[in-house]
């Protein structure tokens, strides 16, 4: 396998003007987003075929949320996202898009009733959690588990509010619990109120009720 090279970039070219793009993808999504408040986000994998399990049970989901009088907030692309998005849809519902532009990546898919466009993740991400009353994870990749990570730290550490985080298939989160209980809690790098923060399902209906009761709209 060909080593792969570090290439150093010159850090101070145009970061000044590049501060105001990224002003304009936090005004855009700040006023765009508040009309679909309240929403629950929906993460999982881009490369889930419409005829998987996964992403069948993501259009279910989605669309028992909206007739809950939840909306939908998805990554924008294809997988888990468009599914999250053709279930509201079929609701009729409103459902965002947070799309990202990548070189060679996801495209936009077509269900989504409310697109935006972002080059920067970390604009992204605040759009993810700051409209959103709950976190619904499907099975996905290292961007499915960057985003349940970076909410767990952040309801742990108290700078947002609670609101729940909900793991769907226990059979493919079940290794990395296992591996969190036996190497994190047993080397005292997390605590045991720390799983309270998360609740892991297997049925979309087992999901909607723990939003329902725990989320007043």
């Amino acid at each position: 396998m060909k080593e792969k090279q570090y290439v150093v970039d010159d850090l101070t070219l145009k970061d000044s003007w590049r501060i105001f793009h990224i002003m304009a993808e936090f005004v855009e999504g700040f006023e765009t987003l508040p009309e679909v408040y309240p929403a629950v986000s929906i993460f999982g994998s881009a490369r889930a075929k419409p005829q998987s399990k996964n992403y069948k049970t993501t259009v279910t989901v989605a669309r028992m949320l909206v007739e809950n009088g939840f909306n939908i907030i998805s990554g924008g692309g294809p997988g888990i996202m468009e599914a999250a998005n053709k279930g509201a849809a079929e609701a009729g519902g409103k459902s965002v898009g947070l799309h990202i532009n990548l070189p060679k990546e996801q495209k936009a898919n077509e269900y989504a009733n409310i697109q935006l466009k972002y080059d920067y993740f970390f604009v992204r991400k605040v759009m993810f959690v700051k409209y959103a009353v709950a976190y619904i994870i499907m099975p996905g990749g290292f961007g499915t588990l960057d985003e349940l990570f970076e909410a767990i730290t952040l309801i742990q550490t108290k700078r947002i509010r609670y609101f729940p985080i909900i793991l769907m298939d226990s059979g493919f989160w079940s290794g990395l619990l296992d591996w969190i209980i036996d190497t994190m809690l047993k080397e005292k790098t997390i605590s045991k109120p720390d799983f309270e923060i998360f609740n892991v399902v297997d049925s979309p209906e087992e999901a909607v009720s723990i939003i329902k009761r725990r989320v007043v709209i």
